[in-house]
């Protein structure tokens, strides 16, 4: 344990030092309203948010309710068979085609409170980097002072992803309160809190309150900017599907000295399945898998102007060399994927058996990009597997089947949710890029398609609307990890983002 501890502190250390120095701008005007918005999202922090537990979920959600009627936003519970969505609305024009939905979630990983430096993963810590003592705590009091270190760090579960986004939004409307500020269009909330588990009931309820939805432009603030810590807009996200593999050898484990040489070990087998998927140079073999693909030359241009230092990536990453799909960072996130995120077979480690194991699994996701579609990638995949002489099932073989064929794989696909990508010359990508250069005097950077995945296709795809993910922390927040964190610097620029955002007419 002492030493896992040391690895991560070793790695969380380095990783912080990637991010460009940014000041936080003490004249704008959303300055003092960040700064006193740091208490709330203390607050609201403290509240656990694993969606594993309802009771904590509805802690959530009655937080969010009540405070959001301090604003003028009528609340709605779109109920689900597990927990509801939240749906905020304040309408200020009389245009009914002048509406935006903004998404957050409020949910987060679940933790493990003896990888965390600190006793309570949910008991917002505020620390600072020291020279040979890593990062240390200070007093939470040091946010009230007028000398704020932006590279103080906020320490605590769902600090970046994506409480303090949904805490930037409502010092915005702090403001706009005390300065009698209306919005420049309509605007609805939506606040999902099963995004972690993968939103599995999402899809659902937008169908069966499509009504109740209905937007002209749609604002997802989840994520992480760009390494160099400028302002981004990111204008798609990778889709992604799970496939569960599990090749079957004899029906109960054998001794490996009686039977080795003589039953087919499955563990081998599906060694010898993975590795048909791929080359040697990390492109996958399965026919078809990239068809559909291709880069103009704007689109390049697009993909080479975000700034990565891809040494810098390879350095952080202890990586060498990249998979040759793609010839850097960016383009890499333009092709479908397929990554195997487990395997198991049989025991390891102290627990090792002489044995031949009786099935070996192997958990795979496919990331799909908008030419790539679920049900294509996963029957390209179903077609792979029983070219290679498997028979394929959703079940357990029965001993008949054992007995006829050779090779059999138990196949199951879990969810799914298509790729988005917005065109960045379309109206709402023109209205955001113009937003940001003149909140910060500078155009921001602009991503065509980030490398994860978001469950906000239904929204895009049931609504018919166009979407731009608006990324405010920093990349190297840990989020899914232990030691989550928050740099202070990007919360005060974010809701500085998230005030030109709001005051700008469309």
């Amino acid at each position: 344990m002492k030493n896992l501890v040391i690895v991560l502190l070793v790695t969380f250390s380095f990783s912080f030092a990637q991010a460009q120095e940014q000041k936080i701008d003490i004249n704008h005007s959303s300055y003092p309203y960040a700064k006193e918005s740091l208490s709330t999202l203390k607050e609201l922090l403290a509240i656990p948010n694993d969606a594993n537990f309802k009771e904590d979920i509805e802690k959530n959600i009655r937080w969010v309710d009540e405070k959001m009627k301090d604003y003028g936003f009528s609340s709605q519970r779109l109920e689900t068979e597990t927990v509801p969505l939240l749906l905020l609305e304040k309408k200020t024009k009389k245009n009914t085609d002048n509406t935006f939905l903004f998404y957050f979630h409020i949910d987060g990983q679940p933790v493990d409170a003896q990888y965390w430096f600190q006793d309570d993963p949910y008991n917002a810590t505020l620390k600072e980097e020291r020279e040979g003592e890593g990062w240390v705590d200070i007093d939470w009091k040091n946010l009230e002072e007028k000398a704020i270190n932006p590279d103080w760090r906020i320490f605590a579960r769902s600090a970046s992803d994506d409480k303090s986004p949904f805490v930037m939004f409502m010092a915005v409307l702090e403001q706009f309160k005390k300065e009698n500020k209306a919005l420049p269009y309509n605007l609805k909330v939506i606040l999902d809190f099963e995004e972690e588990k993968g939103s599995p009931r999402l899809a659902k309820c937008v169908e069966e309150n499509k009504n109740l939805l209905t937007a002209d432009r749609l604002l997802i603030f989840d994520g992480p900017m760009h390494t160099s810590n400028l302002p981004t807009l990111s204008f798609g996200a990778r889709g992604i599907t799970t496939v569960t593999l599990k090749v079957f050898g004899p029906t109960f484990p054998l001794h490996s000295g009686h039977y080795g040489n003589y039953a087919p070990n499955p563990a081998l087998r599906l060694s010898q399945l993975l590795s048909s998927m791929k080359d040697e140079h990390g492109r996958v073999t399965i026919e078809g898998f990239y068809d559909g693909i291709s880069f103009t030359k704007e689109t390049k241009q697009i993909l080479n102007s975000v700034p990565d230092d891809e040494n810098k990536i390879k350095v952080k990453l202890g990586i060498g060399t990249i998979d040759s799909v793609g010839t850097n960072y960016q383009s890499s996130m333009q092709y479908p994927s397929l990554n195997i995120r487990g395997l198991s077979s049989a025991w390891v480690g102290s627990e090792a058996r002489t044995i031949v194991p009786a099935t070996a699994t192997a958990e795979i996701d496919l990331r799909l990009v908008v030419e790539t579609p679920p049900a294509r990638q996963v029957e390209l995949l179903r077609r792979h597997i029983e070219n290679q002489g498997y028979l394929i099932l959703d079940r357990k073989p029965t001993s008949e089947e054992r007995f006829l064929h050779s090779h059999i794989c138990q196949f199951i696909n879990d969810r799914a949710y298509a790729a988005f990508r917005t065109d960045l010359d379309s109206p709402l990508g023109i209205w955001a890029k113009e937003a940001l250069q003149e909140t910060y005097n500078q155009e921001p950077i602009r991503i065509r398609t980030i490398g994860g995945s978001l469950p906000v296709t239904p929204f895009i795809q049931t609504l018919d609307v166009p979407a731009i993910i608006v990324p405010l922390v920093n990349s190297d927040n840990n989020q899914h990890s232990p030691n989550e964190n928050l740099r202070i610097g990007n919360y005060f620029n974010g809701v500085k983002t998230m005030y030109g955002l709001m005051s700008k007419e469309f």
